[in-house]
């Protein structure tokens, strides 16, 4: 570990009404980016991304994409003005095709919400460069683990690397209530087991979630959206420890748990 070292993030972007009303997940966030040595640039992984090849966005100024609809009008008047980073968005698009990846570069990609609602709760200044990376749904869990890992060195460069997505997604379950409503108990069930593998550092059994994990395909009927977590687990190295940033639900159905990986200091017991 250097002095520059950056941890590895999985971090939930909520509804996009999160922007506004980030109540105690955005507040944590928050308090985490303030307490982190400045990163040098971002890397951000959006579920709100997916391509049928890794692609990496290397816009000079990305535009603010307000990919939703019926939501405040006062979302769409948020800018988040960050300037893009082209040497280290080829750089990290040859680091994939040194894994074996076929990569594709966009010149032209915005941020979407999934990438400018976290990044502007972190660093509302939008003065660190960002860098963003695609998803592939269709290619499953192992896929993003290995995408995450082909970025295994940028944080001991100081390098940012943002998953972002939601631990539980089921937009069949979603209403935008302040919490009058229980939430369906299988949340709170998956997502304490997705800590239980997290604390005991198990990522074959995160691959196999589907099958492992209690309710799962209800919790993700698609995969878009816990797939950022399995790329933070690959770019965070053979040997993390995790800290969980914050454990809460949003929205009835949005579990935010929020974490952060770090490389494991020498003789550091898992």
């Amino acid at each position: 570990m250097t002095d520059q070292t950056q941890p590895v993030l999985f971090l939930p972007h909520g509804a996009p009404s999160f922007a506004l009303q980030p109540g105690a997940a955005g507040a944590a966030v928050s308090s985490f980016a303030g307490s982190l040595r400045r990163p040098r640039a971002i890397v951000v992984i959006s579920a709100h991304w997916c391509t049928d090849v890794a692609t990496v966005g290397t816009a000079s100024a990305p535009d603010t994409l307000h990919d939703f609809h019926g939501f405040a009008r006062a979302l769409y008047a948020i800018r988040y003005p960050a300037h893009g980073d082209r040497a280290l968005g080829e750089h990290v698009a040859e680091l994939l095709r040194q894994a074996g990846l076929d990569t594709s570069i966009d010149e032209q990609r915005g941020l979407d919400h999934g990438a400018w609602i976290p990044l502007r709760q972190m660093f509302p200044d939008a003065d660190i460069p960002v860098v963003s990376l695609s998803l592939q749904p269709h290619r499953g869990t192992e896929h993003h683990l290995r995408l995450g890992a082909a970025l295994a060195a940028l944080p001991a460069q100081g390098i940012l690397i943002v998953g972002s997505g939601n631990l539980t997604h089921n937009l069949n379950d979603y209403r935008p209530t302040s919490g009058e409503v229980p939430a369906p108990d299988y949340i709170r069930r998956f997502a304490d087991w997705i800590w239980m593998q997290l604390q005991r550092g198990s990522s074959a059994a995160l691959l196999r979630y589907r099958s492992l994990a209690p309710d799962a395909v209800r919790a993700h009927p698609s995969e878009e959206h816990l797939l950022p977590l399995l790329v933070a687990l690959g770019a965070a190295g053979n040997d993390w420890r995790v800290e969980r940033l914050y454990s809460g639900i949003s929205d009835h159905a949005l579990a935010m748990d929020s974490f952060a990986f770090w490389p494991r200091s020498k003789g550091e017991q898992a």
